[in-house]
């Protein structure tokens, strides 16, 4: 799970994996697409710091 502002109702959400629609790889890491609690489509880079590779580096 992961925290996002939408850029569509501008607030910060949480979103759980069951809203990830999709994860691509781009240079910087994989990027998720998932749909926000206001019905808003929205992506999202999802990053792994490098000293602990299951803990996740969330974009604020």
């Amino acid at each position: 799970m992961l925290t996002h502002l939408c850029t569509s109702c501008s607030k910060r959400q949480l979103i759980f994996p069951s809203q990830i629609t999709a994860v691509t790889g781009a240079e910087t890491g994989p990027i998720a697409t998932f749909t926000c609690w206001c019905g808003a489509e929205q992506s999202a880079p999802l990053g792994w710091a490098d000293s602990e590779p299951r803990k996740r580096v969330l974009a604020a």
